[in-house]
């Protein structure tokens, strides 16, 4: 556990510059949280998912807009929003026959942010 220890030197939080292995989660933790990014990452993973959540991120759409706004058919939208309902990512909301769409997870939101930053950055 020595190199262990080294490796983590200079902590800001530990007066004695050693990281305290406490703050670590533990195992099983790491390996849940993995999968549950492991997941929003294979929701995103699609072009065509990741243009759709894009449009989303600038605030709730309907169907029809973001028909409009990808240049796809209703039948194409709709089959992508159904994967992104299914994994959490976002959440509809009914007025009449309208269906409109909204992100619903923060995290989608800060990940985006962070693709948003490295690969549009003079938008």
């Amino acid at each position: 556990y020595i190199l262990e220890v080294e490796l983590f030197v200079r902590n800001p939080a530990n007066e004695a510059g050693v990281m305290d292995f406490a703050d670590f989660p533990a195992m099983e933790e790491m390996e849940s949280r993995a999968d549950e990014a492991a997941q929003l990452m294979k929701a995103l993973s699609n072009s065509s998912r990741l243009l759709l959540l894009c449009q989303l991120a600038g605030g709730e759409k309907s169907v029809a807009e973001l028909e409009r706004l990808l240049g796809v058919r209703q039948a194409n939208v709709s089959q992508q929003l159904a994967r992104l309902r299914a994994e959490g990512c976002v959440e509809p909301r009914r007025d009449g026959r309208m269906v409109y769409y909204r992100i619903a997870d923060d995290r989608v939101a800060t990940v985006l942010r962070a693709l948003h930053s490295a690969f549009c950055p003079n938008n």
